[in-house]
């Protein structure tokens, strides 16, 4: 059994974070897949033995179940050494991980869900209210990366495993064309030449998720 097992589905760009972390890290790691679009997460069980929040990625080691992928990337940045901020850019590394889990990640991951996920198709209203807070988030990003090579300076970070979550999933899903947004696009390339890098579904094929509707 791998010291590192990882609780998620292939469709999670959250749990891709931590995946996509383990693998570049080149620790011992495994998924475990969780029915997500079964209703796993929402049993009761389930909840009472893995994640009484209901949610993943959880991921378990050395007897511990840990949730909420920030939090998880700081704490493996916190006892690996792997892509750890600096001691002088603790703070920007927090802010930054908090920004990217209240609204860059946020709200991408709720308008794929909106564009693809949902048994019919989102009211236009709600997609393109989910478009703009994606727009201006994207935007702010954009700006921030147009002078430097990761999201804190020159070097990768926890920070860039938490912006990246659910920028590798396609644009069919997504409703985003990332070659808008170049500094964000360029960024996110550079990541991808990093040691172990896989695109989602190839890191966890595994698990279940909503059923990616067509029409």
């Amino acid at each position: 059994m791998a010291r590192y097992r990882l609780h998620c589905n292939g469709g999670s760009g959250h749990s891709y974070k931590i995946a996509l972390y383990l693998n570049c890290a080149g620790l011992d790691w495994e998924p475990v897949g969780v029915d997500f679009a079964g209703g796993q997460t929402r049993d009761p069980q389930w909840r009472a033995t893995i994640n009484a929040m209901g949610e993943v990625p959880v991921l378990e080691v050395d007897g511990r179940l840990l949730s909420q992928s920030g939090a998880i990337l700081l704490c493996l940045a916190g006892t690996t050494g792997h892509f750890a901020p600096a001691a002088d850019q603790r703070f920007e590394a927090l802010r930054w991980l908090l920004f990217d889990n209240h609204r860059f990640t946020n709200n991408f991951a709720m308008h794929r869900f909106q564009n693809c996920m949902t048994p019919r198709p989102a009211d236009p209203a709600v997609l393109a209210f989910l478009r703009a807070r994606v727009e201006s988030t994207f935007a702010i990003v954009d700006r921030h990366l147009e002078a430097r090579a990761f999201m804190l300076g020159d070097v990768p970070t926890i920070v860039d495993f938490s912006f990246v979550g659910y920028l590798w999933y396609p644009a069919s899903e997504t409703g985003f064309d990332l070659a808008e947004y170049p500094s964000i696009d360029g960024w996110r390339r550079r990541l991808a030449a990093l040691p172990g890098f896989k695109p989602p579904y190839a890191l966890m094929p595994v698990g279940t998720s909503p059923p990616v509707r067509t029409a």
